[in-house]
């Protein structure tokens, strides 16, 4: 997932950044169906405690060797705990065990209408009123939870509502921390906040599943050792390292908009790989969380 967009991107659009951009949609998307199935072999709060404190390491080393710094000053620390927390460890923790009840397509597009709950949250924080652009957002949003969640009929199961609020919970902590880093940002750079806050959000996640989870690393088998490596690997590292690049090579709203492919290969991959139902009630959640998504985004 992003960190936050840094504003101020340059507003030429290079193929360098689109490729980038590109590399860092399919390494998100795919990442869905891969916890998805890894959830098969290990708890969710393992599964995501344990990938996020290595990836983070691994950020952090591609941090240094770029001849950056990840130094914290003192007075930074309380804010950057709080953003770590609501960027990653609701996150990390609310989707994890989410998707022991819903299909990773569906949770994908629910957790993607985040700019669609930052530009509401705008309005109290940072004075922003909604405009048209933005009502309409929301109601699109609105229609494409909506159809998620009775796509199935009128019977909602017990299960599937409390994945529903799980995600959509973890969507909203992710879209308060964005905004709340507009108002009091973050004077660090990007993929050093990132690395600090993947690390510190990640970590307390991986203790408590520790303490109430059984985990049984010597059952899993090849495949799920291959998805573990590349859900550390690829979206904590490589998908980041991309994301901070395309957003040098972007304007920050493109790069924005560009990462509504996330669901998209998401919801197409879970299909192929997991064999989750693709139809037109699918199809039509997709087109109203993403419609409002770009609105949000544009305006």
């Amino acid at each position: 997932m992003p960190d936050q967009i840094t504003p101020g991107a340059r507003v030429r659009i290079t193929p360098a950044g689109l490729l980038f951009l590109a590399t860092t949609s399919v390494g998100w998307g795919l990442n869905w169906p891969a916890t998805k199935y890894l959830l098969s072999e290990l708890p969710p709060l393992t599964l995501r405690g344990v990938t996020g404190v290595a990836g983070a390491a691994l950020l952090a080393i591609v941090v240094l060797a770029c001849g950056q710094s990840l130094q914290v000053e003192r007075a930074l620390w309380p804010r950057l705990c709080l953003y770590a927390f609501l960027n990653v460890t609701c996150w990390m923790a609310l989707v994890g065990v989410a998707l022991l009840w819903l299909p990773a397509g569906e949770a994908s597009m629910i957790a993607y209408t985040m700019p669609v709950w930052a530009s509401l949250l705008a309005w109290p924080i940072l004075g922003e009123r909604p405009n048209l652009l933005r009502v309409i957002a929301l109601l699109l949003a609105f229609g494409g939870l909506t159809v998620i969640l009775g796509g199935g009929g009128i019977s909602i199961t017990p299960g599937k509502l409390t994945g529903f609020v799980m995600v959509l919970g973890g969507a909203f902590a992710f879209a308060l921390g964005a905004v709340l880093s507009k108002k009091w940002p973050l004077p660090l750079p990007p993929m050093t906040a990132a690395a600090w806050q993947i690390g510190l959000g990640c970590l307390p996640v991986g203790l408590v599943g520790a303490l109430i989870e059984t985990s049984h690393f010597e059952a899993v088998t090849p495949v799920g050792w291959w998805l573990l490596g590349y859900s550390t690997v690829i979206q904590f590292c490589v998908a980041y390292v991309s994301w901070f690049a395309a957003l040098n090579r972007l304007p920050a709203s493109i790069a924005a908009i560009g990462t509504t492919a996330v669901p998209v290969i998401g919801v197409v991959a879970s299909a192929i790989a997991l064999h989750e139902p693709l139809g037109l009630v699918q199809i039509a959640a997709l087109l109203l969380t993403l419609g409002g998504v770009v609105l949000a985004t544009r305006s």
